[in-house]
This record gives structure tokens, sequence and C-alpha cells, in this order.
């Protein structure tokens, strides 16, 4: 947009990706971040607000290159550092974790912020989502994954989300193929994207030089996708697989395994060749998917060590969610709120403006909303009638004059 255009009354347009939160949408919204938070409260999660700007060096530690690009980035005017606005939470709360809290034994910790991306995640996505979710430090292995996942579930339940989609995977099965394949760096950065877009095609022609087992088993990976029975598909398949691909598999197991006793209602699916947070993640990744939405609403996985950045390495998992892809998913549960009107008090006689405001604030404690003066969408207004305020209904005229 050029100075022409704001001169010329654009100065309210916002950047590409950028939005205002209006009303009923900002209500809708923000009530559902509340009974979010009391669901993780609920779980024994407990609340942080990390800072919106930090020094460069703590905010992307160990997240990898993707979030480096989607982090906008300002020199501190006191200290001449480099700082960046978070473009996720993950790495704040394992330094609150490791640094800040500095607990034994299992740590909790749950957020609802405001991030903000140099670049959206698809063609219309938001650059500033409000992310909400819930880590687990301190509890290694599939006990902690199915908690993260159990409690991911509920989530999405609570936002109205009853028939979510799970795909669980594990990044130490591709990891390890990759690895025993022995590719150059750059072969395998073909071979990983292709792998993520399951394009069998590609995939084959880029492992027509890689002889043996290795090649047949990241061949078939794109293929090893579906529900439970994918698991013993995946030992047929990857039978004579590297120790770490076995020991994934067995993991996903008892990850299995466990959420059929707490959380049994979980549509639960597998998919080997899930590879989101590749670069950061050590061991289960899980995405969930809604019927009418094409990217996830939901992803986690576990972290591990991340917080040997800050002093203290920690076992981690967690998810996430963007309240806004949420909420716009979901009916608001509050239903229509009723609103009443309140006369001014100017030239009441002091009794019965006292007599008033107490009205007033009774209504307004027991959660109906009340506005002095006119209001659109009033329903109800205080009148005096019998020597006490009563809420009587509120008769407005049309234009032409009539009631």
């Amino acid at each position: 947009m050029s100075i022409r255009d704001l001169e010329e009354g654009g100065r309210w347009l916002l950047p590409d990706g950028v939005e205002e939160i209006l009303p009923p949408r900002a209500r809708h919204i923000e009530l559902l971040r509340r009974r979010l938070l009391d669901l993780f409260d609920r779980w024994g999660y407990e609340l942080v607000v990390p800072p919106l700007i930090e020094y460069l060096e703590s905010l992307l530690v160990g997240v990898g290159h993707d979030l480096d690009l989607q982090t906008f980035k300002v020199t501190d005017q006191l200290t001449g550092r480099m700082m960046g606005v978070r473009a996720d939470l993950t790495s704040q709360a394992a330094r609150i974790d490791a640094h800040s809290l500095g607990r034994e034994g299992p740590t909790r910790l749950c957020y609802a912020e405001t991030v903000l991306r140099a670049r959206p995640e698809g063609l219309s996505g938001s650059r500033a989502p409000i992310r909400i979710g819930a880590e687990l430090y301190g509890v290694p292995g599939p006990a902690g994954d199915a908690e993260v996942l159990a409690l991911m579930s509920a989530t999405l339940r609570t936002a109205g989300l009853e028939r979510a989609e799970v795909e669980l995977g594990h990044v130490a099965v591709y990891r390890g193929l990759a690895g025993a394949a022995g590719l150059a760096p750059a072969a395998e950065a073909q071979l990983f994207d292709a792998v993520q877009r399951k394009a069998r095609a590609d995939v084959a022609a880029l492992l027509e030089d890689v002889p043996g087992e290795a090649g047949r088993m990241l061949r078939a990976l794109p293929e090893l996708y579906g529900g439970p029975e994918v698991l013993a598909e995946a030992r047929s398949v990857l039978a004579g697989a590297p120790a770490p691909v076995v020991a994934a598999l067995d993991e996903l197991e008892a990850i299995r395994a466990i959420l059929e006793r707490r959380a049994p209602e979980l549509e639960l699916g597998f998919d080997l060749a899930e590879l989101y947070g590749y670069h950061y993640h050590t061991g289960a990744v899980f995405s969930a998917y809604a019927p009418d939405h094409g990217r996830a609403v939901a992803r986690g996985g576990r972290y591990d060590d991340i917080g040997g950045a800050f002093g203290r390495a920690r076992p981690a998992t967690g998810f996430d969610a963007d309240l806004k892809v949420l909420a716009e998913r979901t009916a608001p549960q509050d239903g229509a709120r009723e609103l009443v009107t309140a006369p001014d008090d100017a030239g009441l006689p002091a009794d019965r403006a006292a007599a008033l405001w107490d009205a007033v604030a009774g209504l307004r404690g027991r959660g109906v909303r009340v506005v002095v003066g006119d209001a659109p969408g009033a329903t109800l207004r205080l009148e005096w009638r019998d020597g006490a305020w009563a809420s009587v209904p509120l008769v407005r005229k049309r234009a032409d004059g009539e009631s």
C-alpha cells in the first residue's frame, strides 16, 4: 500500500494474515479459552504467561530452522542484542521448567497466548494465532505421551469437536531407516520431502540406487498408515530394521494400550510417515484432524532434552492448538444472553437512585448484562413499579411509528 493510499483513508487496513477479533466472536473465543484452561487446571496443569519477546539464543534453542524463519527479529535498543517475537511457546515453556521453576519430578504447564509469525500457515492462515496448549516435563516414554494425547482428546471434546481423529507416528522410524540407507544430506532432504508428501513415485525414484533392506523399507514407509492393524503390518514389513526403529514401534504399541484404557473414545490411527516437527521432536508425534478442516486442528509430540540448553535436560512432551481455529469449528455454548437497560439516575430521588443501583448490582451479580442508557439488542428495561425497580419487556418503536 502506498503513502497516497494511506492519505486517502487506508489507515484502517491491516497487514495480510493479521486480524482483529470483533464481537461476538471475541466473546466466543474468550469463553472457550476459559473452559479449556479450566480443563487443564483439573488435570493438574499450571498456567504460565511467557514473555512476548526474548533474546534469540533463548527463544530459538532446539526448535529447528523452520521456526527461525517464522520469527520476527528486532534489535534490543538497551543492549544491542538480537531479540525475537515469539512464534511458538514450546521453548519458552521448556525454559520455565528447566530454569525458572527447576522442580524435581513431573511438572505440568499450560498456556493460552498470541504468537506472531512471519508467514501464515496455509493460504488463509493467521500470522497471529492464539496458541493454547499443555506441556508435560519429567515423565518419559509412553506414559507421558499417552497422558498428553488423552488431554488433547479431552480438549477437542470440550471445544465441541467430537469427531476429531488423531494420527500417531514416531520420528525414530524414518530417522533410523534413513540413517541405515546412508544417503547424502541433499538426497536425504529430498527423500524427507517426498515421504512427507507421501509421493510414492518420488520416493521410489530417489531410492533407486539404495540397495537391500534399507531401500525396501523406506519405499514401504508411505504405505504404513491406517488403524491399529498398521503396527502389526509394520513389524512384518520392517523386520530386521535398526534397533531404534523396533523400539519406536514398541513405544507406539505401548501408547495405544494405555489410551485404550484411559481414553477409549479416542479415534486413534497410525502414520509411520508422519514427520511433523521432525527436526526437534525426538519420539512420538501426533496430529488431530476435524472432518471439515484440511489442516491439523491440534499437534504435539515428544521433544526430550530441549531443556539441556537451559542447564537441565528433561523428558518433555506436549501439544497445542490455535484457539481461533477451534472456535471457528464450534458453536457458542452459552446461548443468547439477556441484556437489560437501566435509566440514568440523574434527577431521581436519592432513595430511588440507591434502589436502582442495588437492582443493577443484583442483576449483574446473577450474570445478567445491564447497560445504563440505550443498548442495541436489549430486550428488558428496569422501570420503577409499585415501589421497586422491575425488569419489564422493552418495546421499541419501529421507524413508521408503530410499536
